[in-house]
């Protein structure tokens, strides 16, 4: 399945406007789509839905040209929303827009109305693309879905819609063959504390029931916190503690010890975070185990305001993450992306991570 690149004066400067309906449940990634379809003139948002009764209700009354769809919507899912949709605005077409990678996801999607699978990681390079293709009657999916076999109908429907010298393979080996090699750096966007916490204990919970060794880098209250829910999940963390499985780490420490003038110094930061992971690996035995880290150091950076620190953070543990057998959680408070000035910083964070989920 290829992606599409299309000439930028097809299909939206042929229409006069393409009238958009953007439904998504996260307010900053809504304020980021909103600004990139701002980018093209001919583009025009005529509404928001942030639930998928809403997305019904909404694309019934407006008759969008397109609706911009996320898939993990509360009360109705993108999905089943998509179904209704097809019945109460038959002329919209629907671009999915999410992080879903899976096979049965992604089917289920373009089977029930879907025109489009857009990766949100990847929406800045491919949205306004996906948009143009869509427009034209096309099918698009992410460049990094292009090798993902949705169902053999789909492939055969999409090779005579796409041919190789229109479709850019200029990427190395597709995304999922180097997902099953490399480690994953995955972040997870809370919208209060008590979810913050719900899913660092699942991450660490998960990792030292399946033998692998866990790193949480927080807070002193985080930590205390994590101990007791971690128990409560019948996870025997103190002797994973006792030796050396489960670490649990300051994260003002652990800064202090590789922040220089207000930013991470690259070769500090490499010797804290590789001393780290070699003391955790010591513990694991087995061919596919793993040293799971998950934390919050570059979200407290932005939440002090430094944005720039926090970006380059996120990429040098992408850099270590490139060398060692590790899987990486970040966690970050909705609360840090409330204005419009946000927006570039969230994209480049989201950028630097291989899942957004929230």
């Amino acid at each position: 399945m290829w992606s599409y690149v299309l000439d930028r004066r097809s299909a939206i400067s042929n229409h006069s406007f393409v009238r958009i309906l953007v439904v998504d449940d996260f307010a900053p990634w809504c304020r980021f789509i909103i600004a990139k379809l701002r980018e093209n003139r001919n583009l025009r948002i005529v509404g928001v839905a942030v639930d998928g009764l809403g997305a019904v209700l909404k694309a019934e009354e407006l008759q969008p040209d397109l609706i911009l769809l996320d898939i993990g919507l509360p009360e109705v899912s993108g999905i089943e929303a998509a179904r209704q949709i097809r019945k109460v605005a038959p002329q919209s077409k629907i671009l999915f827009v999410s992080e879903g990678l899976d096979r049965d996801v992604a089917h289920a999607a373009l089977s029930e109305g879907g025109h489009g699978y857009v990766l949100k990681s990847d929406a800045y390079n491919e949205l306004l693309t996906a948009i143009e293709a869509v427009m034209q009657g096309k099918k698009f999916v992410s460049r990094r879905l292009e090798r993902v076999a949705v169902t053999d109908d789909m492939d055969s429907q999409a090779a005579g819609q796409f041919s190789h010298e229109e479709a850019d393979t200029s990427s190395a080996a597709p995304f999922l063959a180097r997902r099953e090699v490399s480690p994953c750096h995955e972040i997870q966007f809370y919208s209060d504390e008590s979810r913050f916490l719900d899913g660092f204990t699942r991450f660490i919970s998960a990792a030292l029931k399946a033998g692998n060794a866990a790193v949480f880098v927080g807070t002193t209250s985080h930590r205390h916190i994590l101990y007791e829910r971690l128990h409560t999940e019948s996870v025997d963390v103190l002797a994973a503690i006792r030796v050396g499985k489960y670490v649990a780490l300051d994260a003002l420490e652990v800064l202090s010890n590789f922040m220089v003038n207000d930013m991470p110094e690259p070769s500090r930061f490499s010797k804290v975070a590789n001393d780290l992971i070699v003391a955790a690996s010591k513990w694991i035995n087995g061919e596919h185990l793993r040293v799971k880290i998950c934390g919050e150091c570059a979200p407290i950076l932005w939440a002090e305001g430094k944005a720039d620190a926090a970006i380059r953070l996120e990429e040098l543990w992408n850099e270590i993450a490139k060398t060692v057998d590790i899987d990486i959680l970040c966690g970050y408070s909705l609360e840090s992306f409330r204005y419009d000035e946000d927006c570039y910083t969230f994209r480049r964070i989201c950028e630097e991570h291989s899942a957004v989920h929230s």
